[in-house]
């Protein structure tokens, strides 16, 4: 199968009760990143190589990122991983879904695919039935 879910995303709204509950109900690993990243925090919920890549087949790792007003916010995500980032938003265009954007280097709203470092390309979309979905083409595809 092609565009594998390769991580999932959750929102909170009190970042240090988020952490303290996944660490201590699941035992994961979380990582918090800084300001430049939104204060987003990866979950590590499985063991991964030196490469950060999930040793066992099947398992993803995630993340989680500040909720705001937006209600699609406040809803669980999965990502995608994909080939070619600017035809998967072709895509979900024709197939009826709605780019919601990624932010650009300044961290304001971007149409563009935003690039992680050291991750790859990245955007967020709204499917048909309203659910906030993520694209990311990995670094090297």
């Amino acid at each position: 199968m092609s565009n594998p879910v390769i991580h999932f995303e959750m929102g909170y709204f009190n970042r240090e009760r988020m952490k303290k509950f996944y660490e201590t109900a699941f035992g994961w690993k979380l990582q918090q990143m800084g300001a430049e990243m939104g204060n987003y925090v990866i979950a590590q919920t499985t063991e991964t190589d030196e490469k950060g890549m999930v040793k066992t087949p099947g398992t993803i790792n995630g993340g989680f990122y500040q909720k705001i007003e937006n209600p699609l916010s406040h809803a669980p995500s999965v990502v995608i991983s994909v080939p070619d980032i600017k035809s998967a938003i072709k895509g979900v265009e024709a197939g009826g879904g709605k780019i919601l954007g990624a932010m650009d280097e300044s961290g304001n709203p971007s149409m563009e695919p935003m690039m992680i470092p050291g991750v790859g390309l990245w955007i967020s979309f709204q499917d048909t039935e309203n659910n906030r979905v993520s694209l990311m083409q990995p670094i090297g595809m």
